[in-house]
């Protein structure tokens, strides 16, 4: 009878839906009407004999489910501490920590001190596509402290041949949410800030002056002289890069620090068909995995201090032929932007 009754329950939850918890309730309670069956009525009794056995039996039954049921808590238990481990505070390394970023503290260039700066700083992607998806996990796996993610788009299959921070099980999701999960399952310990929004001239200002350092991997000419505005008048560097086909761009555009601003490189906008989108012209795959990647790479020099930065120079990328030059940038006199030869904003 008993069993009849747990293949009944084992079957209803199963059409259901129900969750293991709830199944796992309805099972202790079939246990405990049958312990109280054998403790309560007279032996003899036709209930007693219905569900069989005796009371040491049920109780020893009991008692191994949830020996069993305990041992599995704790597994879990454990499992989530191995996998989300907690960073140290107040900047110091735990020992995870410390593992993790080993190749970066024994690098001269970088070093502990070096490390200490990416956990302290916070940089503002715009953008979570093609440049932004490999940017992100690189600044993420880099143990930059806080990561902020704008972008107000939702993933689209046709994304997934070079957007690769996000997967097919998160098509129709906001892009900024699935970049979190792929950016938090990478590095527990970095903080991720998600802005499911379209900038706006004030709202470009008010983020861009809460970090250190901004990435533009946004897709047009509006968003990009939007980003470029508010850094210089935030005082921030601005790491931007561009993508068509086979070629790439990428500079550090500093007027605080001596440096050009973007509108000193790029003052129009070109006329129409000269700079089609890659929904218009297409993109190979790889490509914004390339620019993406030296973006992170710039935002970590800049941020440690190591090596040269960008800052006064276009890098420009040819991947068809394999090619590679830099062209010498500097600031335009006159800029609207940035006012040129004169102090920055």
């Amino acid at each position: 009878m008993v069993l009849a009754l747990a293949a009944g329950l084992a079957v209803l939850a199963w059409v259901l839906g129900l969750p293991g918890k709830v199944t796992l309730f309805l099972f202790s309670l079939l246990w405990v009407a049958t312990l109280l069956a054998h403790l309560v009525l007279p032996e003899g009794h036709s209930v007693r004999l219905a569900v069989g056995g005796d009371v040491n039996a049920w109780g020893l039954l009991g008692i191994l489910v949830a020996i069993v049921l305990a041992y599995r808590a704790g597994l879990r238990w454990v499992r989530a501490r191995v996998r989300r481990p907690e960073a140290a505070r107040g900047g110091v390394f735990g020992a995870a920590e410390l593992e993790r970023y080993a190749r970066h503290i024994v690098l001269r260039e970088v070093g502990g001190t070096g490390q200490k700066k990416l956990k302290a700083a916070k940089v503002l992607v715009v953008g979570a596509g093609g440049l932004g998806s490999p940017a992100l996990l690189y600044l993420a796996a880099a143990g930059v402290g806080t990561i902020g993610v704008v972008d107000d788009d939702v993933v689209s299959n046709s994304n997934l041949q070079r957007q690769i921070i996000h997967t097919d099980q998160r098509i129709g999701m906001s892009k900024v949410a699935s970049a979190e999960i792929a950016m938090k399952a990478l590095n527990p310990f970095v903080t991720v800030v998600t802005y499911p929004e379209r900038l706006g001239a004030a709202r470009a200002a008010e983020l861009i002056a809460a970090h250190d350092l901004v990435l533009d991997g946004s897709d047009n000419f509006d968003t990009r002289y939007l980003v470029n505005r508010a850094a210089i008048a935030a005082g921030k560097p601005l790491i931007s890069s561009a993508i068509t086909q086979w070629e790439g761009q990428i500079s550090l555009y500093d007027p605080a620090r001596g440096g050009p601003c973007y509108e000193c490189l790029f003052p129009e906008r070109p006329e129409a068909g000269l700079a089609p989108s890659c929904a218009e012209a297409g993109v190979i795959a790889p490509l914004p995995g390339v620019l993406g990647a030296m973006m992170a790479l710039e935002a970590v020099k800049y941020l440690t201090g190591a090596g040269a930065t960008l800052r006064g120079d276009l890098l420009i990328y040819d991947g068809l032929w394999g090619e590679t030059r830099k062209v010498r940038a500097a600031r335009r006199t006159g800029c609207a932007a940035c006012g040129g030869g004169k102090s920055a904003p």
